[in-house]
């Protein structure tokens, strides 16, 4: 068999073989181009959701303990040599995404005194912290930095930060006392101590000036009558002296991870180092590293989204399989006749076949190729795709030889004649898939998924129900048409009697299936898309039920008429939380041995109100909301976990809780699984209503302040929230020796929006878009397909009619009446073979890593109703043009001289 032939025939059927080819190429280029795109969506999420964290976040701190050196080492020199030894001890994969590190040692901050101090009255505490490479990342504004030269007797040597000195009335030249203070505030062991220089930072945002406490700040009395702390630089040598003279020292070590040395692809290995490490501290020193945190947060996300990927990409390959055994069917249906004059003429059973072959090879691997050559120029890291490429591309190639293979030997026979029953063999075969596609569907649900991973089970799931929900809609829909096809009959005009007759008589297996299956991926990602949206909504307003919340610590009762008063507040109403609360037995506290429960004190009428003003769909507990004052037991609204405690213990009638000091009794009137403003992992609550609370000596404060209204400014809440705060504490109201901080301030719309930006979103949204649109081009390319398998049929049966006086518009109604149902029934059903999955899969696909914790609920959309129907219609003119374009190349004239086979 000669090159040059094979060329010649792929020349002459040159559209059929393009046809294949543009297939193999979309295949080849997805299989390489789309692990690229993810990889790099993936890098750009992880990018940018490290770099929303503060970025000591991403610290890994050694410390050891503040107490006398034990070493005869220098203290310099022995933390030097553990800084080197700490990081060659770090698995690789940490050790290889650190950037930055730095290491200090320093003293407890103890007691200065000085003329300039004493001239506002200032007490201030003074810790010595020697550190590498600080002249480097500062710049002297006055004096001289210390003096590395030990000289005996000669006043310790410090440079502070220059707006740090300022504050505090201190400059260079400025003499001092450092020493251990008494009660009384007398000093002893006292060391005379000088300024030497100011510095100010070349960069703030250097790294090394992130050490806690901070060299750049004071740090304010967290009381009255307690001192100003702040940190000061001294020369190593120095240090070094009065760590030997047994001074209490303590050593840290840090060392921060890049963000561009972060390889989202080895997460998963990051995340075990810092386990490891975590499991692994020497002894003596304490790690503390947050960086696992967001690490993990985008690993659950990267997981769920790779699991939801997987399954999308499973039906749009599978349709893009589809349509290849579709277009190499074609083409050997439209070469029927030269294969059975080659079998004719003595040619083996297999000559076809190889004619085919030949004719594949010479088109399949260079589309494949060139498939793959323009998916590496999509950019990202590449997946080890090259197996599943070369697998690919050998499948197409055998689909042309394989199709040739199933041509009967004899001529073809008029199928549009006669109703051909189903064989037994492929009864079976389609009640095997039945079963086994329920059976898959099944075990899925019973065994789970490990996220992330490629399951095959998982792939195969969609595809199986997809197909089996095919073969039900073409063993039913003949049903119907029947009906309609004798109820025609009984009416005038041919046209609904020979549209239905022909529609109902449709052999159209294998073009079904594939519009049933790339329907149901675009069906697929719209419902899930639709459910993890609308689930982001219920978060946010689980997080912030109403228009915005401030959070502080405590807040002065009129800071609520305060906010009334601001431009667009509707309503504003008062939340107190307290987590880690114990519950008690009796009023005197005798422990309930229950264990530690977070405690929720809510105006029940007072959320309804702010939550119907600011539109958030929340049910308030009537035991909350019509609570009154009176004696007893306030009813409370407790989790499922903290009221099975309570019953066994016998104290669901009885039980006290310490509310901001004051023990109040409650029983329990109800279990609620979640509650807003609420964190989704917290399963131990109580929640009381405030309105119902007896008087005591002590009032309680609100710690939150919920606030319905339109345009909302955050800054403005902010400020409100802080002024609210500072009455508070110059009432007096503050008990303890802690100083209130900045009160925060969200808007649920903000909330809302944090959801769907940052992490693994992006990539979430591309397999979205692509599995819809996709999902819609590959369904209407296989409604074309199953035009164009039945069209020589049609053509003839047209044609006859057409010499039989049948006019164009007829003809248009009767193309429009036989194409309607198998439109219709092929996009329903995958219409509703989408809408299904979800509710399968939902349950193991980990989505709620994108809600904040809270499970994504897919339920019926109206708006997919919609969307078929405007499928539908579209497929259908899509359809009717294909038709009539094909006639038109076809002419219906050779169509009926020619389709005759003798």
């Amino acid at each position: 068999m000669s090159v040059g032939a094979a060329v010649r025939r792929v020349r002459t059927y040159g559209g059929q073989f393009l046809l294949l080819a543009v297939l193999t190429l979309v295949v080849t280029l997805l299989i390489t181009g789309v692990p690229r795109l993810v990889n790099r969506l993936a890098e750009q999420g992880l990018r940018a959701q490290l770099n929303s964290e503060l970025a000591e976040r991403r610290d890994l701190s050694y410390t050891t303990r503040l107490e006398p050196a034990t070493s005869q080492r220098t203290a310099m020199g022995n933390a030097a040599e553990q800084f080197d030894a700490l990081a060659a001890d770090m698995p690789p994969q940490v050790r290889s995404a650190v950037t930055e590190q730095w290491y200090s040692v320093e003293t407890a901050a103890t007691r200065v005194v000085g003329p300039d101090l004493a001239a506002r009255n200032l007490l201030v505490d003074l810790g010595l912290r020697a550190m590498p490479d600080i002249q480097g990342a500062s710049t002297l504004v006055e004096g001289a930095w210390p003096s590395e030269t030990y000289v005996p007797d000669r006043p310790i040597e410090v440079a502070l930060d220059v707006d740090v000195a300022r504050k505090l009335n201190l400059r260079a030249g400025s003499q001092l006392r450092i020493g251990r203070a008494d009660d009384k505030g007398k000093l002893f062991d006292a060391a005379p101590l000088m300024v030497s220089g100011l510095f100010r930072p070349v960069d703030r945002a250097n790294g090394i000036w992130d050490g806690l406490p901070q060299l750049l700040q004071i740090i304010e009395p967290p009381g009255d009558g307690m001192p100003f702390i702040m940190f000061g630089v001294v020369a190593q040598s120095v240090f070094n002296k009065r760590a030997a003279a047994g001074w209490p020292i303590q050593s840290k070590w840090r060392y921060r991870l890049g963000v561009d040395q972060i390889d989202a692809q080895k997460l998963d290995e990051l995340i075990d180092g810092l386990q490891v490490m975590q499991r692994n501290q020497p002894t003596g020193l304490t790690l503390t590293q947050g960086v696992d945190v967001p690490l993990r947060a985008f690993a659950a996300q990267i997981d769920a989204v790779r699991t939801l990927l997987a399954v999308i990409a499973a039906g749009v390959l599978a349709t893009l399989a589809g349509l290849i055994v579709l277009a190499a069917s074609l083409a050997i249906r439209r070469r029927r006749s030269e294969f059975v004059l080659l079998r004719a003429r003595g040619g083996g059973a297999t000559a076809g076949a190889r004619r085919s072959l030949a004719e594949s090879m010479l088109v399949v691997p260079v589309a494949g190729v060139l498939g793959w050559w323009l998916g590496t120029l999509v950019p990202g890291a590449p997946d080890p795709t090259m197996p599943y490429i070369i697998g690919a591309t050998v499948l197409v190639t055998l689909a042309l030889p394989l199709a040739t293979l199933a041509v009967p030997a004899g001529g073809a026979a008029r199928r549009d004649l006669i109703r051909v029953r189903p064989s037994a063999r492929r009864l079976t075969v389609e009640v095997s898939l039945l079963l086994l596609a329920g059976l898959a569907a099944v075990l899925l649900r019973r065994r789970g998924l490990t996220l992330g991973e490629v399951d095959p089970l998982l792939v195969s799931v969609p595809v199986l129900l997809a197909i089996a929900a095919a073969v039900l809609a073409l063993r039913a829909y003949p049903w119907p048409l029947l009906l309609v096809s004798r109820l025609a009959a009984r009416t005038r005009g041919s046209v609904a009697f020979l549209g239905t007759a022909r529609a109902g008589r449709a052999a159209v297996a294998a073009p079904l299936v594939v519009v049933v299956l790339a329907i149901g991926t675009a069906a697929f990602c719209a419902v899930v898309a639709a459910g993890i949206d609308a689930s982001r909504d219920r978060a946010a307003a689980q997080l912030v039920p109403a228009d915005a919340v401030i959070r502080g610590e405590r807040f002065a009762p009129d800071t609520i008429d305060e906010l009334g008063q601001l431009p667009g507040v509707r309503a504003v109403t008062r939340v107190l939380y307290e987590d880690d609360e114990r519950l008690a037995a009796d009023q005197l506290g005798t422990d309930a041995l229950i264990g530690q429960t977070d405690v929720l004190v809510v105006d029940g009428s007072g959320l309804d109100l702010v939550a119907r003003q600011s539109q958030v769909d929340l049910s308030v507990p009537a035991a909350l909301r019509t609570a009154l004052p009176g004696p007893g037991p306030l009813p409370a609204i407790v989790s499922p976990a903290i009221a099975a405690e309570l019953a066994k213990a016998g104290m669901t009638d009885s039980a006290f809780i310490l509310v901001q000091g004051e023990r109040y009794e409650f029983r329990v009137a109800g279990t609620e699984d979640r509650f807003p403003l609420l964190e989704a992992n917290v399963d131990r609550f109580v929640i009381l209503p405030w309105q119902a609370l007896p008087k005591r000596v002590t009032t309680p404060a609100p710690t939150s302040l919920l606030v319905a209204g339109d345009s909302l400014d955050a800054e403005t809440l902010r400020i409100a929230g802080d002024q609210g705060q500072e009455r508070y504490q110059q009432q007096g109201a503050v008990t303890g020796p802690e100083r209130l901080i900045g009160v925060t301030a969200d808007t649920r719309a903000d909330v809302r929006r944090s959801l769907e930006e940052g992490g693994a979103n992006g990539i979430l949204a591309f397999g979205f878009v692509a599995g819809t649109v996709g999902g819609t081009l590959l369904g209407l390319l296989a409604v074309a397909f199953t035009v164009l398998a039945g069209a020589r049929a049609r053509g003839q049966v047209l044609s006859r009619l057409r010499t039989l006086g049948l006019s164009r518009r007829q003809w248009r109604g009767l193309l429009l009446v036989e194409l309607t149902p198998l439109v219709a029934v092929s996009v329903l059903t995958g219409a509703l073979v989408g809408a299904v999955l979800p509710l399968l899969l939902n349950p193991v696909l980990g989505l709620s890593a994108f809600t904040s914790g809270v499970p994504v609920q897919v339920a019926f959309e109206p708006s997919l109703v919609a969307a078929v129907l405007a499928l539908g219609a579209i497929a259908l003119g899509f359809a009717v043009a294909v038709e009539a374009m094909n006639n038109r190349r076809l002419r219906l004239g050779e169509v009926l001289r020619l389709g005759e086979e003798s």
